[in-house]
């Protein structure tokens, strides 16, 4: 796909080996959850802005990072803000929970000037139904005989209060944007087990293995990847900048043996398989919580454009449903999708991101799940057993973490993170996330579901009769960020002479191979 003269290219799977009988029946059977069929209804309207509960806000962290490829709009204009629906109401009568959990978080949040808009915002609400039936009784008295001068003035009277409606109008739209603008900033309330503090508080859930010790001197990934040939980043620095690299060799089967594998073990779960859009409008990266454009962002934003590279498949799998009512009976909905991601890393520096640790693009699959809000906490331990599953099935030491609330980021009710021994490093690294977002980004995207149920026992038909639609919770983790992993893979199994070990579980989906040798000179 051509981008500005600039070549952007799609990931493409390795073609999966089918060694025996037994393994393709296997492999045909992970597919089978996918003949399971739902419907859901798209909402061709606007979402009330009068929600069931309280909606949570994204904090503000991000510089906008260019991309200088798309054509300079013409006429850009001024771009509508988008509404989340938040439940004000909810805000003000809990205002000291949310004071106190804006604290725990560490947001830059600005409740009392939320609470100040959202008075002013009753209050023009109010001015304005006032003239409005002001004009209404205005019209009412003209269709009755009048005198040609007292027509005059209730005409002009009339005049004078439509100009003032319209003016009134247009100041509760522009108080109505800033009240967004600020209660977006807002952040998820926060489950009662986190811990509270920085990252330092974090908890450890479980500790998985121990370090390996070597009877020779372990390297670290770079200097593997250079003895065997696996990575090329002088002429990725060259043709795109620093923290860009080639893949070569065993290191381009190892990246598509890890993402069919992944993919795979995942499939068995019940997860539907996805290819994403990696290019997405900016307004879906903020309904999801991220900030693509300010101080220190992650996001690449394309110049010119509303478009943003994504940094995850969190973002074009969460936008799918966007705007729908989803039935109850199809949930929960669970993916896993592959993508290139895209993250500028602004800020990062120091040996702990030098080689593969830190880059700007990387293959990644990411498990998303949309439940009923009572099974979020049930589909987050789900989710994080499975992360646990496949690391220990490829014989990593890590340990898993409860993160603390100042660490969890806006949208996040409760994360947990992994983090795995790197002996290059000679401490642990994360290699993946799992978050539970409840509410917080559905309410931005619009994603909500009905139960098949009736409201209630009155026999009326029709509409009227259908239960509320309720937002649906949405949950997030990584299956596995290809470079770490890597990472993880070279430095763990590494032996005396140079080679490395490829995984029992791996070989079948890099042609067999079970060893990475130094290249004969």
């Amino acid at each position: 796909m051509g981008l500005g003269g600039t070549t952007l290219q799609t990931l493409k799977l390795a073609a999966i080996p089918s060694p025996s009988s037994s393994y393709s029946s296997s492999f045909r059977s992970v597919f089978n959850p996918l003949s399971k069929t739902f419907l859901y209804r798209r909402s061709h309207t606007p979402r009330p802005q009068d929600p069931l509960f309280f909606v949570k806000g994204f904090s503000a962290s991000a510089v906008q990072a260019t991309v200088a490829t798309a054509p300079k709009a013409t006429n850009p204009g001024v771009k509508p803000q988008w509404k989340a629906a938040i439940d004000f109401k909810w805000i003000r009568e809990n205002k000291d929970a949310v004071a106190a959990n804006i604290k725990k978080r560490n947001s830059n949040a600005n409740l009392e000037l939320v609470l100040q808009l959202y008075n002013q915002m009753l209050n023009l609400q109010k001015e304005v139904e006032r003239l409005r039936a002001e004009r209404n009784a205005v019209a009412n008295k003209m269709k009755g005989k009048l005198e040609s001068f007292e027509r005059q003035k209730l005409i002009e009277e009339g005049k004078n209060l439509k100009e003032g409606i319209l003016k009134l109008e247009e100041d509760l739209l522009k108080l109505t944007d800033e009240l967004q603008q600020e209660a977006q900033c807002i952040p998820n309330m926060t489950h009662p087990d986190v811990p509270i503090g920085g990252e330092d508080s974090s908890t450890i859930r479980k500790m998985v293995g121990i370090p390996r010790e070597f009877n020779f001197p372990a390297k670290d990934h770079l200097q593997l990847g250079k003895d065997l040939d696996l990575f090329d980043f002088d002429a990725a620095s060259e043709v795109s900048g620093s923290k860009f690299y080639y893949l070569k060799n065993e290191a381009v089967m190892l990246e598509m043996g890890l993402i069919n594998w992944t993919l795979l073990e995942v499939m068995k779960r019940g997860f539907t398989p996805l290819t994403t859009p990696e290019i997405v409008r900016s307004s879906v990266v903020e309904k999801c919580g991220f900030q693509p454009r300010g101080t220190n962002t992650q996001v690449y934003s394309i110049e010119g454009s509303d478009q943003c590279l994504i940094g995850t498949a969190e973002i074009p799998v969460g936008g799918i449903h966007m705007d729908s009512i989803l039935s109850a009976s199809v949930l929960p909905l669970k993916y896993v999708a592959v993508s290139h991601c895209f993250r500028t890393e602004a800020g990062a520096a120091g040996t702990a991101t030098r080689g593969l640790y830190r880059v700007h693009q990387f293959s990644k699959l990411e498990m998303f799940i949309l439940c009923q809000p009572e099974e979020s906490d049930f589909y987050h331990e789900e989710l994080i057993k499975i992360e646990e599953d496949l690391f220990s099935s490829l014989g990593l030491h890590y340990k898993t973490l409860d993160m603390a609330s100042g660490d969890l980021g806006a949208p996040a009710y409760r994360k947990f993170d992994i983090e795995a021994w790197m002996p290059g490093l000679a401490r642990f690294g994360e290699i993946s996330s799992a978050s539970n977002c409840t509410d917080y980004q559905s309410r931005r995207l619009g994603i909500r579901y009905r139960s098949s149920e009736p409201a209630s026992t009155n026999p009326k038909k029709g509409k009227g009769n259908l239960s509320p639609p309720q937002f649906v919770h949405t949950l997030n983790a990584t299956a596995c960020a290809v470079p770490r992993m890597i990472v993880c893979l070279l430095e763990n199994n590494q032996q005396e002479d140079g080679s490395v070990v490829i995984p029992e579980q791996l070989r079948p989906f890099v042609g067999g191979l079970e060893l990475i040798q130094p290249k004969s000179r």
